[in-house]
């Protein structure tokens, strides 16, 4: 296993690594299911995997991590679960405070923030605040998050600009609406990923992943570690991605 990890690793270009990866991490209940395990514990077993990737996207180069941590669909899930859900989120972010800093790694978070437990919101602006400095990555997590929501709120916000001739219609394309969405610190997403053989997009990043690679895989999350973060690198690696033109407009 350690030898076929380091040949995969062996085969990835440093110098065409994705600049922005985004992950939807799924499949930690199901991990549970087929342990015999309450859904809890496929959670908290996910959070290993969480700190295997971003400590290994840190290592390669990898500028921007974004992790869909939790949606605004998910709020819909028992009470027993949602809440469990969030005191996993804060224990996983004192415990990984560290972490973030040995590796000069910047927190950010994208979603509405205002509907998390005050405990949650606290140790999020806590860690935020304490890696704002960090610039060697930025690890993005989306909580509450749904991107239908983002881009409601984003033409609600131009809507209202317009309105009050702080900006033209005629002034208005995509570079605005970038300005108006919760990423408008991030680039678009190169390649996204998605764990436990679902062949979804789930309301995430639908804007920023206009020209992104899709990278599905079977492994549930909890499963996912480094050599499966490589073989999905090395596949974008081998994708000719032409944004529009013809093969021979980009050679």
């Amino acid at each position: 296993m350690q030898t076929k990890k380091m040949d995969l690793l062996e085969n990835i270009d440093k110098n065409n690594l994705p600049q922005h990866l985004a992950i939807i991490m799924d499949g930690n209940g199901r991990w549970a299911k087929q342990q015999g395990l309450l859904r809890a514990f496929g959670h908290e077993s996910g959070t290993k995997s969480v700190k295997i990737i971003i400590k290994t996207c840190a290592k390669l180069g990898v500028k921007n991590l974004t992790l869909y941590a939790f949606s605004t669909e998910n709020w819909n899930r028992p009470k027993l679960e949602v809440d469990t859900l969030m005191k996993i989120l804060i224990k996983s972010l004192k415990k990984e405070l560290p972490t973030l800093l040995e590796n000069n790694i910047k927190l950010n978070t994208i979603g509405n923030l205002e509907k998390l437990p005050q405990s949650a919101q606290k140790e999020l602006l806590d860690v935020i605040n304490k890696t704002k400095d960090n610039t060697h990555m930025t690890l993005t997590l989306a909580l509450s998050y749904g991107s239908r929501e983002e881009i409601v709120n984003a033409v609600k916000n131009i809507s209202n600009k317009v309105k009050n001739n702080i900006i033209s219609i005629d002034s208005i394309d995509d570079s605005i609406i970038n300005e108006h969405l919760y990423t408008q610190n991030l680039p678009d997403v190169d390649l996204l990923i998605r764990t436990s053989g679902e062949h979804r997009i789930s309301n995430f990043l639908l804007w920023q992943i206009a020209y992104a690679e899709l990278y599905f895989t079977d492994v549930l999350w909890p499963d996912f570690k480094e050599q499966n973060l490589y073989e999905a690198i090395i596949s974008y690696q081998k994708r000719e991605r032409r944004f529009g033109k013809t093969s021979e407009q980009i050679k």
